[in-house]
């Protein structure tokens, strides 16, 4: 719902184009990214799973999932691969809800408030480790 959802908080800019200007970010770096996005938990942890074998790091913008995903915490802890949660927005200066985070304890950092940049900051650290 990128783009549509609350574009006040959010901003304009719609799923694709963020997943183009990641990629095209990780590649002016030199790092490979592949996008992935579900609305299922149970997807994400297998990805998550499987990204040890197959991945350098993970960048996670967890969603909702941020503030009740155990399982999601739990399958990050599990694989030795770095992560760093990102948000597009302040959590920090939201509703206190979006302010407790159960999946940024499993993560290396975690990055908010900067929105798409978020990401790129993410990659960029990822891309030094």
């Amino acid at each position: 719902m990128l783009g549509k959802r609350e574009p006040e908080v959010y901003g304009n800019k719609d799923y694709a184009a963020l997943c183009d200007e990641i990629v095209a970010f990780g590649s002016s770096i030199g790092a490979g990214v592949e996008v992935v996005q579900s609305n299922f938990e149970g997807e994400i942890v297998e990805f998550i799973h499987n990204a040890s074998d197959k991945f350098a790091g993970i960048v996670i913008n967890p969603a909702a999932f941020t503030h009740y995903s155990y399982a999601i915490a739990d399958a990050l802890r599990a694989v030795n691969t770095p992560a760093i949660e990102v948000h597009i927005s302040n959590v920090h200066a939201r509703e206190e809800f979006r302010q407790k985070s159960v999946t940024a304890a499993a993560c290396v950092g975690q990055i908010s408030g900067f929105g798409v940049e978020s990401y790129k900051l993410a990659i960029q650290y990822l891309s030094t480790i």
